[in-house]
């Protein structure tokens, strides 16, 4: 029998067609734009200006202001609400076009921005893939050791790989949810806590500690120390003093995180006993080192021994930097492609220069010098000794750290503000320095939006919000602590005050 013709869809009862969606909407966001300028015209025509601050000075700090709020509510892409900052202080001739743009020369500025090729160059070659790998295959029969083994690894590249988002994104995220997934440890699952919600708070919160061990372990590190110098604090042999005043704490620390988390966040999964095959076997498909791979450590050796040792042999931290990066392009390790497509490195440049030039301009107008002086003589009302007002600034400088979205926007908007009202307060200036500086490192685990890894390892999927907040908290108190207790001694021990 013959099947009967197809029936044609009645039109009637066809679904009526969706409409067509609404374009993205585009520019600023209406409210953050609103808020942001509205703090900047505050200041300028609301506030009273003080009659010892000029009033290029204060036009500059509600500009100054205006652009802090938007790296905060985020009206548009940072770099370009920093160019619009950037673009009224010259438009309202409150700075010159030199003076606006001085900081695009700044030493600091372009050794952050080179550091972020070196990061490229670790995981174009794969080197910095190998190196946790192995420590996975010495140390990851247990759960706990495997922590162990990637805290380790990542505090043993982090010299040579100066950012701290690119060693989570390039490095460590892929192994560990590569481990993960092998253990049947899924993101956004039940199973998420067999292994991998454990991996990842574990290496997250570990990272800070492995950051504040070496100078060049992350950009803020450099700017704070370029900040520090503007107002007269300046670090002999930066590198090995940076070191030294660190190395106690930060090992502490980083030996006590993954024990820590072990306890208060446990695995399901506590042996991982394929774990070292697991690596054996991947370090067999890699094969043998290749040439890239050596130049690639050749040439960071050679960087850290020059960042080591440059101001005995006379040469600039940058100029070393800048030697590492011609040898990576002269031998095909890097193209330039790979620079220009970089984008977070020109992306820092554009807005770090734009901060520090304000911030710097902010100093030479003395509106610095006034607010350290007014929060100086507000500590003083209560006789605070020195000690007593330095755990105080410490810790506001920490928690204000819940209002930002980078770290290194949080240095650029603070750091010099806080170093000054230290100052004021007395306390010794080296101390107070590199203090701030560690803690710059120490809350980038706070929350999921606190620092560039932060996003990385909360966008795997494998931890709750609520337990990112709960255990960055504890973390940061536990780390606070053992900084506090372990650097009062350390620090005295050394002579920093």
């Amino acid at each position: 029998a013959s099947s009967p013709p197809p029936q044609s869809p009645d039109p009637q009862s066809a679904p009526p067609p969706l409409p067509p969606a609404s374009p993205p909407p585009q520019g600023a966001k209406p409210l953050p734009l609103a808020i942001s300028l509205a703090v900047g015209l505050a200041v300028r025509f609301l506030v009273p200006k003080p009659p010892e601050v000029s009033l290029q000075a204060w036009q500059l700090l509600a500009i100054f202001l205006s652009t802090i709020a938007g790296l905060v509510l985020s009206p548009l892409p940072v770099g370009a609400w920093a160019f619009l900052g950037l673009t009224t202080a010259v438009l309202t001739r409150t700075l010159s076009f030199a003076a606006a743009f001085g900081a695009f020369s700044n030493e600091v500025i372009w050794l952050i921005v080179i550091s972020f090729f070196f990061a490229r160059g670790f995981v174009k070659t794969g080197l910095g893939d190998r190196i946790a790998t192995y420590f996975v295959k010495w140390l990851g029969r247990s759960t706990l050791g495997l922590s162990y083994g990637l805290t380790i690894s990542e505090a043993c590249i982090a010299p040579a790989m100066p950012s701290t988002t690119a060693r989570a994104g390039g490095v460590f995220l892929p192994i560990i949810k590569s481990l993960s997934l092998s253990a049947g440890s899924r993101p956004g699952d039940p199973s998420a806590r067999k292994l991998g919600s454990y991996l990842i708070q574990s290496q997250f919160q570990a990272s800070g500690n492995s950051s504040a061990l070496f100078l060049t372990a992350a950009a803020q590190n450099l700017l704070c120390l370029k900040l520090a110098e503007e107002l007269g604090v300046k670090i002999a042999s930066p590198w090995v003093s940076w070191f030294k005043a660190a190395s106690l704490p930060a090992i502490v620390s980083l030996l006590a995180t993954p024990y820590l988390l072990y306890k208060i966040f446990p695995p399901e999964t506590k042996d991982t006993p394929d774990a070292p095959a697991l690596a054996a076997e991947k370090l067999e498909q890699m094969g043998p080192m290749t040439k890239n791979e050596v130049v690639m450590i050749c040439t960071m050796l050679l960087a850290v021994s020059l960042w080591v040792f440059g101001e005995t042999l006379g040469i600039a931290s940058v100029v070393a930097a800048m030697l590492g990066l011609s040898i990576l392009l002269l031998l095909g390790v890097l193209e330039w492609d790979d620079c220009l497509s970089e984008k977070s490195a020109w992306d820092t440049l554009s807005w770090f220069a734009v901060l520090v030039g304000m911030a710097g301009q902010l100093t030479n107008l003395g509106i610095v010098t006034w607010m350290s002086n007014c929060v100086a003589k507000y500590l003083q009302s209560f006789s605070l000794s020195w000690p007593v007002a330095f755990i105080v600034l410490q810790a506001s400088y920490f928690f204000i750290h819940y209002l930002f979205a980078s770290q290194t926007g949080h240095v650029g908007a603070l750091y010099s503000a806080f170093l000054a009202m230290h100052l004021a307060a007395g306390v010794p200036g080296v101390l107070a320095a590199l203090a701030l500086a560690y803690n710059t490192n120490l809350f980038g685990a706070q929350t999921h939006y606190s620092s560039g890894q932060a996003a990385v390892y909360y966008g795997a999927g494998y931890v709750d919000l609520p337990d990112v907040f709960k255990l960055g908290f504890i973390t940061a108190m536990v780390n606070a602590l053992i900084w506090g207790v372990v650097g009062t001694f350390w620090w005295k021990f050394l002579g920093l005050y």
